[in-house]
């Protein structure tokens, strides 16, 4: 098996095919995707997901912070690049300008995999709004997509990046911070980047609670047992949570490895 996170051209192609499979059909199921629509990707990386919108006629446009993985999106995919069909900012999401950093407003915002990574994550979800077409006549208002591992689920601290056997140890992250930073340090791994994680990551619950709050219905969900990446990851199909888990409170996100959600200004 390929290293997962280490293999950027592989990652890419998988996060184009998982798109494609799962996250567009999902997004379908409530919300048809037309020729020409504008998609924005927050934290877009080598711009897999993106691409698979592009695949379908959309014109995307990716932000992201982390240089080098916008210079491997633009190896990826010149010919989509020199057409205009997508682009990137390289630029914090909370200074870009929507004229003239984006050229107008988005039917689809996406997250995938970058909620759990961001500190003020009710900011950044009511900020949103600013970006999102309303509604009209003839047209339903802009959502956004997230998919994103609970933080309780067994590898919800990303330890399976850690360089260490630790790296297969599930529910490693859960352990008091003490005694998990301590693991970190006699391991010789990445403390500082495996601490942010611990402080930014995300349960089903305050996520709902967020989006509630910032003024979004929560227009589509589905919560997997097993992670529609795996297929690629581990040759894993996916599945669906037993509904019965899926809807008690707390315990659901210790056997929830990703969830798909769609929100939508209860005022747009």
């Amino acid at each position: 098996m390929f290293e997962f996170h280490a293999d950027r051209k592989r990652y890419f192609d998988i996060q184009v095919l998982n798109a494609g499979k799962y996250v567009i059909p999902f997004i379908e199921e409530k919300y048809p995707i037309k020729q020409g629509m504008r998609i924005l990707e927050i934290g877009c990386g080598e711009g897999g997901v993106l691409k698979a919108f592009i695949n379908k006629g959309c014109e995307g446009v990716g932000v992201e912070l982390d240089a080098p993985r916008i210079d491997d999106a633009k190896k990826f995919m010149p010919e989509d690049i020199a057409s205009g069909r997508i682009r990137f900012v390289v630029k914090d999401i909370y200074k870009v300008d929507v004229e003239n950093d984006f050229n107008g407003l988005f039917d689809i915002i996406l997250l995938k995999d970058v909620i759990e990574h961001i500190h003020d994550q009710a900011k950044l979800i009511g900020w949103m709004k600013n970006f999102l077409k309303p509604a009209t006549a003839d047209r339903p208002g802009g959502i956004v997509f997230f998919g994103f591992p609970p933080w309780y689920m067994p590898f919800g601290g990303h330890q399976q990046i850690c360089r260490s056997k630790i790296s297969r140890l599930p529910y490693l992250h859960l352990l008091p911070k003490g005694i998990y930073k301590w693991i970190l340090k006699n391991r010789k791994e990445n403390v500082e980047e495996m601490m942010e994680v611990r402080e930014t990551g995300i349960s089903i619950e305050r996520f709902e609670k967020i989006c509630k709050k910032e003024g979004y219905s929560l227009f589509h969900k589905r919560h997997y047992l097993l992670n529609p990446i795996y297929e690629w990851k581990f040759g894993w199909k996916p599945r669906k949570q037993a509904g019965l888990i899926s809807v008690i409170p707390f315990f659901r996100n210790f056997l929830t490895t990703c969830v798909y959600y769609i929100i939508q200004p209860v005022n747009k």
